[in-house]
């Protein structure tokens, strides 16, 4: 398969990985279906000028919601009988085609983390040279603030991003890469370092993808380009390829191109290749 060159590839992404070359691959970020029983699929509204509408506008003018359907093939089936054997021979191949100093990033909800750390954990284990444990480095939470409240238990507004390295002491760090945050008492550090501001954590406050912003393509589950910027400038290099095989709606070909470094996306829907062929054309979408 060619690797040397931004490709959007539609296909089941296990056989397409079982054709990678090994260990030829920098970075990979993969954000697979949460298995949350629930169909996934991008709402859409539009808003009409009504007296009697439920909402109020500038000037206290008032407009009436409209709910619109999302275009064919737009969301996904979100549930499995089996969700670890769906992604465990996917991740076997993944460690194979990850580079010697490469890095995965695994994003997943609540519901399922715990499972995938420990499958992960066994897949990061070779027999008499390093422990998955070992290449595990960081659990980062991904934290929002935005939807509906729940009123019988903690409204979850997080996601988990597991970041696991091939090698567990040499691998692509590059912290001098990353935005910075601002701090949250900069009355306690003096002028110049709230100017500057901070290294994030491992946790990452960004709101999601706006509903009605220039960044939303229409996708069903579609991430902020600003965490996988700060995942690519961190954790390759210029020129790196990046792969993800759970593409979606090709935030992680954008934040690549957007950063010097080339992609390789996979995804099974023709309406997320759609979507990333639109998105990614400026950048040479092959």
């Amino acid at each position: 398969m060619n690797q040397t060159v931004n490709r959007i590839l539609r296909g089941d992404n296990l056989k397409l990985l079982r054709k990678m070359e090994s260990g030829s691959v920098p970075l990979i970020y993969v954000d697979p279906p949460f298995n949350t029983g629930r169909r996934q699929a991008r709402t859409q509204m539009k808003t009409v000028r009504d007296e009697a509408g439920d909402r109020v506008g500038f000037g206290g003018k008032r407009y009436r919601t409209e709910i619109l359907k999302g275009a064919a093939g737009s969301g996904y089936g979100d549930s499995f009988e089996d969700f670890l054997g769906f992604l465990r021979p996917r991740m076997v191949e993944a460690h194979r085609v990850l580079s010697e100093t490469g890095s995965l990033f695994f994003h997943i909800d609540y519901r399922e983390v715990h499972y995938c750390k420990v499958m992960l954990d066994e897949i990061f284990t070779v027999e008499g040279k390093v422990s998955g444990r070992e290449c595990f480095q960081n659990e980062i939470i991904w934290a929002y603030d935005y939807g509906a409240r729940a009123t019988k238990k903690w409204p979850a507004k997080h996601d988990t991003i597991l970041w696991y390295t091939k090698d567990p002491k040499h691998y692509t760090f590059n912290l001098e890469a990353s935005d910075r945050i601002p701090y949250m008492a900069p009355g306690l550090v003096g002028a110049a370092k709230a100017a500057r501001g901070k290294t994030p954590t491992d946790v990452w406050w960004h709101t999601i993808v706006s509903p009605t912003g220039k960044e939303k393509t229409g996708y069903a589950t579609q991430k902020p380009l600003g965490i996988l910027e700060r995942i690519v400038r961190v954790h390759s290099n210029p020129g790196d390829l990046v792969l993800d095989f759970f593409a979606g709606s090709g935030t992680t070909g954008e934040a690549a191109a957007k950063n010097g470094r080339k992609y390789l996306l996979i995804d099974e829907s023709t309406a997320a290749v759609t979507v990333m062929k639109k998105r990614l054309k400026q950048y040479g979408a092959g």
